[in-house]
Formats: structure tokens, sequence, C-alpha cells
């Protein structure tokens, strides 16, 4: 999995440096993983804004969580297992990394915000996804450290999410027609060209009641957002330093 690192002890110099150039650039390769899987987490969240908006979707409680669950159900939805689960691993440590970054930094959990806790979106996404096939993810919850006490209620939560994001979804893949997603790129970046082929595929599988444009660029901040009055969701190029960043962190 990514972001999990192993080291191997040699005794000959020559095959020691040879493990140290390996995993160095094993280690780059996971912290790339780590950043396209978060965009991807990103993107999934902000598409659950967008849906919310544009088909009139109506919500008890927090917006923000039902976005996330949005984004850990099309990850269990969208792929194979052995990706689904590379993908949920970095998008939990994503949440993980920003608690760390936020302690280090003396920030204060901001109370105040209509976004949880990051240890407690680490946790929910954990859950999702863990009772969406807990026999083959068992390993998954224990490997993040899911509770047993949590662990219990998680088929039950992905049950709900399902009845609810779940319907939404196959009803807009039954759609005969309707508005698709548009990526629109400022330049060449690793957003760019990860959000593209999961767009196309979006626009196979589904269709939405209102256009809807993915902008890739510059904003002068980590960040990402969907505007409803533009009907746009925004992924700041930004983001990517910073996840980077986090994942060096970690």
């Amino acid at each position: 999995m990514t972001l999990r690192f192993f080291i191997a002890l040699w005794a000959s110099i020559f095959i020691t440096g040879c493990a140290a150039a390996e995993t160095k650039n094993s280690s780059d390769n996971d912290i790339e993983a780590f950043v396209e899987a978060n965009i991807l987490g990103i993107f999934f969240h902000e598409l659950g804004h967008a849906l919310i908006d544009i088909e009139g979707i109506p919500i008890f409680g927090q917006e923000e969580d039902a976005a996330d669950a949005l984004s850990i159900f099309l990850i269990d939805a969208f792929y194979e297992e052995e990706a689904a689960q590379d993908l949920a691993y970095d998008a939990a440590l994503g949440f993980w990394a920003e608690a760390e970054a936020r302690d280090q930094n003396g920030d204060g959990i901001a109370w105040w915000d209509n976004h949880g806790p990051d240890e407690q979106r680490f946790y929910n996404t954990i859950c999702i996804f863990y009772g969406a096939d807990p026999e083959r993810r068992e390993q998954f919850a224990r490997d993040l450290n899911l509770p047993e006490e949590r662990a219990e209620s998680c088929v039950e939560e992905f049950d709900q999410i399902n009845k609810s994001w779940g319907e939404l979804i196959e009803d807009l893949t039954k759609r005969q027609s309707g508005s698709k997603l548009t990526l629109r790129a400022s330049e060449s970046s690793l957003s760019a060209e990860t959000l593209q082929p999961e767009i196309d595929a979006l626009n196979q599988e589904m269709s939405l009641s209102t256009a809807l444009t993915v902008n890739v660029a510059p904003c002068g901040e980590a960040n990402a957002f969907y505007d409803p009055e533009e009907r746009a969701i925004t992924m700041c190029l930004e983001f990517e330093d910073h996840l980077r960043a986090l994942a060096k962190n970690l």
C-alpha cells in the first residue's frame, strides 16, 4: 500500500546503497500516489456539493459530511478492490496528515467550521469504506486502527449512504440524455492528468440536469471549492504541493 515504507537491512555496502536508491524511488512514487489519490478524493467531495446543488438533493445534517460520504462511496463503487483500497488508504491518511500539520503549526481545531475535525473525517472515511465489504477489508480497518466500537456500526453506516447517494447515482446512470462535465485546465498538471480520465468515465456513465465545469487553475491558495453561481468546481493547482508536503510529513 502507498505511504507504508519497508526498510531492508543488508550486510553488503554495495547492496545497501542500491536498496537506499530503490527506497527513495519507491518513496517518491508513494508520495505521487498519495497526491493523486487525494486529488481524486477532493474532486469527488466537491462533486458531492455540485450534485446536491444541481440535482436539488435535500440534506439532513452537515453538507460537508454528505460530500465526504460521497467521496469514499464513489471510490468503493468505481474501482477494483486493490485500487480502491489504495485510494481509500491515502484518502483517509490525507485527513490524518492535515490533523498532524495543524497540531505541528500550533493551530487549534476550528470548531466553528462547517467541516468536521480532520480526525473524525479520517475515521468516518475508514468506517464507510470498511462497511461496504467488511470481509475483504478487515485488514484495512486494522491497519488504520479503526476501533471495534466503531467498526460494529460501519455496515449500517454504509447501507444508509448506499440508500441515499447510491440511489441518486443509479438514477443519474439511467438517464438517457442530459448534461455532462467539462474539464478546463489552464496548464498541464498532475491534477488535470488525474481528473481527465475520471471525468471521461463519469460522462460515459451518467448525465446531469445541468452542465458542470471542472476548472484546474492557480488560485493563490491550496484549496478546492464548488461555485453554485458558476456551476463549476475549481481544483487549485497549489493543492498539489500542499499534498506533497503532507505526504512527506506523515
